[in-house]
């Protein structure tokens, strides 16, 4: 065998391993959703159970009825006639109810499922790691929460009801024709043979193109939530016509994909139609002969006829159902995923206590690579007391960046440590580590509500005093009383919209508040206008007296205010001290000084 065979037979090997996996891991996470639901899961089983057998028992008494009723009626007997009128009525009755019943239980068991797997969600996507939300687009989330659960809630609300149903109502048919007239049960049983050649030629098609409009679904949506998120990007470079494009051809696919399953269920449901009639014709013709031979009561055949006829009623239902499962089943690999994903930064399983940090933090000997072949830090060591105020200064790529990121435990060291006040960052409780350490990023992001409850994230607990304090400090009081409602606006509504540098200082003043022992400052300033800058930066003279602080910034204005700058080359520290002593040198950081300096004449 040549060895492109063998490589062929090792990767179909892989794919199948691979789909037995994530078979399984679907299964378990149904297993885990279903099992809380067991008792009442069960009960409703037993609900439909007995509503089909009350619904298939209708020919049955027609048989009955026709067969010993009317000849007791015509020797002035009608109690035989009447009896099987009221039992018909009965189970009629009872079915409905039944059924009712059934509809309102699998309702409720379908929406705590939806509820508990839209939480899990919710919850665990929280808790990845930052490295999870770098890679896994936002489109990619939205679908997980929205087109993938909702093929689910279609599942459970009325395809597995169509299944079930549908599976009890042909087998509970087949057996009461068959204890009916045996050689019309024959008829049918002969007829299940095209019937399972239609389905599985149905089946075997259908798979690959309900994966394919879920993943054309998918891209859709993805397609549309990067655009509506990067809209400004999108008119600043005027690539409207190219996203129309785009989207044109992403909405052709799934036009086209979706005609092709509507052109499989148009040869299925005709092929479904055909056998029933095939069989009913077959089951009229060969009973016909056995009444005029008497060997057959009229009744029976008419009820043969009707359970031939409703036997096949289900299949459309149940061709539906897969249609339902296919998409659902693909969700639900895709949701299994991501619950399957595990923090890249885990909480400890003996957390230390720090009640009040110092901001002593210290990187030993620290290696880190976001991937294995780009080492960003190589065997790095740096003591920053606590107190100090620290200016990181680079190129793009020298490692700044991540260097703030694992202070902040966004992601955890490849090798060696970083420690607060001598204490591994992995072994601290993350309540401690989150209230010691706060990082103010450029991406200034406000979440719904009132600016007051923004400001608060840092501190919920916080006092309208202490809100204002902190604006104030900062130098966002002013701007916020202007607002329509003051600190009551609404950051989301019109009249309420603020400037990308009012963002920034309302992320300062959540900071603030939050009263961190470490403050990370990572191109924090990069919005705000000269005049806003030079307020935040009297302000950060006098907040950070008292605590540990490291600024990353172009902006060598904003360096100005640091007790020891720090220059970073390819994740190494190339120079090391006072702003004025490195000015006052002849290293990279002079260098850049100089032109900063010159690009303001």
């Amino acid at each position: 065998m040549s060895v492109t065979g063998v490589q062929g037979e090792e990767r179909n090997d892989f794919t199948k391993q691979e789909s037995r996996q994530i078979r399984a891991r679907s299964l378990r996470l149904l297993g885990s959703l279903l099992h809380p639901m067991r008792g009442k899961v069960t009960l409703a089983m037993l609900v439909v159970v007995v509503s089909t057998a009350a619904q298939v028992a209708g020919p049955a008494l027609i048989a009955f009825g026709i067969d010993n009723g009317l000849p007791a009626l015509m020797k002035q007997n009608w109690i035989p006639l009447a009896a099987t009128g009221g039992i018909y009525l009965v189970t009629g009755v009872i079915g409905a109810l039944l059924i009712a019943w059934y509809t309102v239980m699998s309702a409720r068991i379908s929406q705590a499922i939806l509820i508990d797997l839209r939480k899990r969600i919710f919850l665990h996507t929280q808790k990845l790691s930052l490295e999870f939300h770098e890679s896994y687009t936002s489109g990619r989330i939205i679908s997980r929460q929205t087109s993938d659960l909702d093929a689910i809630r279609e599942l459970l609300d009325s395809g597995i009801n169509q299944l079930l149903q549908g599976v009890l109502y042909m087998v509970f048919t087949a057996i009461a024709l068959f204890s009916l007239d045996g050689l019309s049960g024959l008829v049918l049983f002969a007829s299940l043979i095209p019937l399972a050649i239609l389905t599985r030629w149905f089946q075997v098609r259908s798979q690959t193109l309900f994966r394919t409009s879920r993943v054309a679904s998918a891209r859709l949506i993805v397609h549309f939530v990067e655009t509506m998120t990067g809209i400004r990007a999108v008119k600043a470079f005027r690539k409207e016509k190219r996203n129309e494009k785009e989207f044109g051809s992403l909405v052709e696919d799934y036009r086209d994909v979706n005609g092709r399953v509507i052109q499989l269920f148009g040869i299925f449901d005709p092929g479904l139609v055909l056998i029933g009639n095939v069989t009913v014709a077959i089951v009229l013709l060969v009973g016909g002969f056995r009444v005029v031979e008497g060997h057959l009561a009229i009744g029976a055949l008419l009820a043969a006829l009707l359970y031939t006829r409703r036997f096949f009623d289900p299949m459309e239902e149940m061709a539906m159902f897969y249609n339902s499962y296919q998409s659902a089943a693909a969700a639900l690999e895709k949701i299994s995923g991501v619950l399957e994903e595990r923090p890249g930064v885990s909480d400890p399983v003996k957390p230390v206590d720090l009640w009040k940090a110092t901001g002593a933090v210290r990187f030993d000997d620290v290696q880190f690579a976001y991937t294995a072949d780009r080492v960003i830090l190589p065997h790095f060591t740096l003591d920053l007391p606590a107190g100090q105020t620290i200016a990181l200064v680079g190129s793009t790529g020298a490692g700044k960046s991540t260097l703030a990121k694992l202070i902040s435990r966004f992601y955890d060291p490849t090798q060696g440590s970083v420690q607060l006040d001598g204490v591994d960052l992995r072994d601290l409780h993350p309540k401690d580590l989150r209230r010691a350490i706060v990082m103010v990023t450029q991406e200034a992001y406000l979440f719904s509500g009132s600016v007051a409850e923004n400001i608060a994230i840092g501190k919920p607990e916080a006092t309208r005093d202490e809100i204002r304090r902190a604006a104030t400090a900062v130098g966002a009081h002013d701007f916020i009383e202007g607002l329509p409602n003051g600190y009551d606006t609404d950051v989301n509504k019109r009249g309420g919209r603020v400037s990308a540098g009012q963002r920034q200082l309302i992320s300062f003043a959540r900071a603030f508040l939050a009263d961190p022992a470490v403050l990370i400052l990572d191109e924090a300033t990069s919005s705000l206008d000269i005049p806003s800058e030079r307020l935040v930066q009297e302000a950060l003279q006098t907040l950070l007296a008292d605590r540990t602080a490291v600024i990353i910034a172009h902006r060598l204005s904003t360096v100005a205010i640091a007790d020891r700058v720090l220059v970073m080359e390819q994740g190494t520290i190339i120079e090391d001290g006072t702003p004025d002593e490195l000015i006052s040198g002849s290293g990279r950081f002079a260098q850049l000084h100089a032109a900063w300096r010159d690009s303001l004449v």
